[in-house]
């Protein structure tokens, strides 16, 4: 049978408990297999009992003393229930410069003191009993989450000045940098919005007509790598030269916002037309194809005609995005009535285009001729699929250096990565 014995306002600060007779404190800590929170227990004294009543300060020491215990613990062990009754004397019963000199060389949980309302300064001086004396029941988790957060920054020697430290709460990053950015300009000290603002519209100038395309060949939902390394370069070079006393996190967090909502536009919209974004005026007229197949390397086919109300290009790719995977980087796009066609060969940062010469009569077989070309990233990629979309096997002349033969190419992919020749 279990009855409370004490608790405090704040339910996640440990209870005492009679449990068949025994005293023992009850906290919730840690988290099981499905990430509910774990429950411990140990036993205590009378004396101990009395002190955690009397003193919430040395409550909360007790606590921030027990939590490694309860981590250690993890989602299934036990609690090292003979670890936990040696913290009780030191921290309850003790001194308090026995009790300082105790948590000099003994775990603790920093961030329950801090979120309670301890002085951090003289936390950070080894001096708990002092500190925790300006703490209270209710905790501001907000309050021990900043202190982590520099914490980390100092870690790397990183020093934040008034408008650094705007412009990541801004963001909604000073707490955790690897957030999602937004734009929060209620959590900025009003006296500050205009300088944080000045520093945004640097950046969006900076970007200004960029854009972040979509990368099919990573997932439907995929953007651009190197178009976001792009418009990320641009705002921070921009960002650094308008504003030269920023420190390196604040110009980040901003070229991080601008790359965050330009990516999200591309996400949000559908596939791009990139016949029009990539053809020149009157480039392929009168070859533009109205019949092409696509084929991945897993012998999925699916046919596309001109008047579905969708560009070849914009089908293709939303082929590739429902298909592309680590065991399936090979699509081809071809027109099976001229027999030729365009191999993508994503795995490699190649492709190749091929035509039939001679088709197979009598048993023999047909004859191709195949030559292949680097293909500098997604871009590369969009602007051949759609130049062949335009101009069939001609059109992509002017669209890649064409190797006659698999050996060349390979030494082409050995100099363009830095490898030696065979």
């Amino acid at each position: 049978m279990r009855d409370i014995v004490f608790t405090r306002a704040n339910g996640w600060i440990p209870n005492v408990i009679r449990e068949d007779g025994e005293l023992k404190v009850m906290l919730g800590a840690g988290a099981d297999a499905t990430h509910s929170p774990r429950e411990f227990t140990f036993p205590i004294r009378e004396a101990h009992l009395a002190v955690i009543r009397a003193d919430l300060g040395r409550h909360l020491l007790l606590w921030s003393a027990v939590l490694p215990l309860c981590d250690a613990a993890g989602t299934r062990g036990r609690l090292d229930e003979d670890a936990a009754v040696a913290l009780l004397d030191p921290v309850l019963l003790a001194a308090p410069a026995d009790v300082d000199a105790f948590f000099g060389r003994a775990p603790w949980d920093r961030g329950r003191l801090i979120a309670h309302g301890a002085d951090v300064e003289l936390l950070e001086r080894g001096q708990l009993c002092a500190a925790i004396r300006a703490a209270t029941e209710t905790s501001d988790e907000k309050r021990a989450q900043e202190h982590h957060a520099n914490r980390r920054r100092a870690e790397r020697g990183v020093v934040l000045g008034p408008l650094d430290t705007a412009l990541l709460k801004y963001t909604g990053q000073y707490l955790h940098g690897a957030t999602i950015p937004k734009r929060v300009p209620d959590a900025v000290d009003p006296a500050l919005l205009p300088e944080v603002m000045r520093v945004v519209a640097t950046a969006e100038r900076a970007c200004a007509g960029m854009r972040i395309g979509r990368d099919p060949r990573r997932g439907k939902r995929a953007t651009d790598k190197r178009d976001w390394g792009r418009m990320e370069a641009a705002v921070d070079a921009a960002v650094r030269r308008a504003h030269p006393d920023l420190a390196a996190d604040a110009i980040r967090t901003v070229s991080f916002l601008m790359c965050s909502e330009a990516a999200d536009r591309s996400r949000n919209a559908p596939l791009e037309d990139d016949e029009e974004i990539t053809g020149g005026p009157g480039e392929g007229a009168g070859t533009r194809k109205t019949v092409l197949s696509f084929t991945d390397d897993k012998g999925v086919e699916k046919k596309w005609r001109a008047g579905g109300g969708r560009t070849a290009s914009a089908e293709f790719w939303e082929f590739v995005g429902d298909r592309s995977a680590g065991d399936n980087e090979v699509f081809t796009v071809e027109d099976e009535e001229l027999g030729e066609g365009i191999q993508l060969h994503f795995y490699a940062d190649t492709a190749a285009r091929v035509m039939t010469v001679r088709k197979g009569r009598g048993g023999s077989d047909p004859e191709y001729r195949v030559e292949y070309t680097l293909i500098d990233g997604m871009s590369g990629y969009r602007t051949l699929v759609s130049a062949y979309v335009r101009g069939g096997w001609a059109g992509l002349d002017r669209h890649g250096s064409w190797l006659p033969d698999a050996a060349e190419l390979e030494r082409a992919r050995r100099r363009r990565d830095g490898r030696p020749d065979a």
